[in-house]
């Protein structure tokens, strides 16, 4: 489906143009990108193999990647092998001496760049074979190659964003007096897995605010059943062929007063207007402000929490961000969140999240669902 060897040759190029011999990644988003080897589903309880922190590969300019697994993870969580020298390390085999040697291998000034998700295991045991003052940080090597998706990469997020928009159609209508946040979760995580979804690409929150009392399904409060008169706020996403969506929707139970619709105006012009700015050259801090904009003139400023939006693609939150302090030039084909939202302690919060391509004349949004509020009556 994705042309690995193609993504390869161009971190070859910019191997080179940097002067770093080699690349080590650990799986990982940047692995999965481009190799296919894809990352275990996240867990809270911490999965442990033996010789685990050897896990990754090596990439080396106009050389196959050398790939070093723990037995474990090869037996498990290789569904196939990738192309490349593979070497399984066992149990009793020295996984020092094995990493030493691939190590020992490269060639040039032996500059080596990391990945961030490599253990300190292997950062440590590889300083001591080529050399700390030759060793780099390198996930930014391969963030830069991700950022502009190809039609692949959309038709995929595209298909990740079509479970959510699923989802949210299913769970919409169980808003109701009664149900609490986890009930909400739940349901959003089944409708997920049923509409395609290979996990939650971040955990899913439903909540109703910020503060201690308000509802929240990462919360004691995210058990207690709501009244007619809650806004509910969602932000989920799912996954397919490793490329994630991130979604939220706001639904008000019950009728919702005019001052809370004259607000969910204001956030549909903040998004709108961030869209709009989200163009080739301008600059991440800019989009955000004039996403920002129509949220300070109705004089809400100080209630907009967050930021417009980030990049997003195999990970949840890629970089750049859209947010205050980010410069970075936004290029076509870079895909963000447009996600204002406006929370108001002690009276209503209320969200809107879709995710945008940038193109010329401003962001072309993937979704479909119905931006307009849905207040269950």
């Amino acid at each position: 489906m994705f042309d690995y060897v193609a993504r390869q040759r161009k971190l070859w190029e910019r191997l080179d143009a940097e002067g770093v011999d080699a690349l080590f990644l650990s799986p990982s988003a940047d692995l999965e990108y481009l190799t296919g080897v894809e990352r275990q589903v996240p867990n809270f309880g911490e999965v442990a193999y033996a010789h685990g922190w050897v896990g990754g590969a090596f990439f080396r300019p106009n050389e196959e990647p050398v790939f070093l697994f723990p037995r474990m993870f090869a037996a498990f969580d290789l569904h196939e092998l990738p192309a490349g020298e593979v070497i399984v390390v066992n149990e009793t085999d020295d996984g020092p001496a094995m990493f030493a040697r691939v190590a020992e291998r490269i060639g040039g000034s032996g500059v080596v760049a990391l990945g961030d998700r490599v253990w300190a295991e292997a950062t440590l045991r590889l300083g001591r074979t080529i050399g700390f003052d030759r060793l780099r940080t390198g996930s930014r090597l391969v963030n830069e190659l991700r950022r502009i998706k190809t039609d692949e990469e959309l038709a995929a997020m595209g298909r990740a964003i079509a479970t959510a928009e699923a989802a949210m159609a299913a769970v919409a209508p169980l808003v109701v007096p009664g149900v609490s946040m986890i009930d909400l979760a739940e349901a959003v995580e089944h409708e997920l897995r049923a509409a395609g979804s290979r996990t939650p690409s971040f955990t899913t929150h439903i909540f109703t605010g910020l503060g201690d009392a308000d509802f929240d399904s990462g919360r004691a409060t995210g058990r207690d059943p709501i009244p007619e008169g809650t806004s509910v706020m969602f932000d989920f996403g799912g996954v397919v062929d490793g490329y994630c969506s991130d979604f939220g929707r706001t639904v008000y139970c019950g009728p919702a007063p005019d001052d809370y619709l004259q607000t969910y105006d204001v956030m549909l012009a903040a998004q709108e207007a961030g869209r709009a700015a989200a163009r080739p050259g301008a600059l991440a801090r800019d989009a955000n402000a004039a996403c920002r904009a129509p949220i300070e003139e109705a004089g809400l400023g100080e209630h907009f929490r967050h930021r417009m939006g980030h990049a997003i693609g195999m990970d949840v939150h890629e970089r750049p961000f859209l947010s205050t302090e980010d410069e970075t030039p936004l290029e076509a084909g870079m895909t963000f969140t447009d996600e204002p939202s406006i929370i108001v302690p002690g009276r209503w919060s209320l969200r809107i999240e879709d995710i945008i391509v940038v193109a010329e004349g401003g962001g072309r949004k993937l979704n479909s669902y119905p931006a307009a509020l849905v207040a269950n009556t």
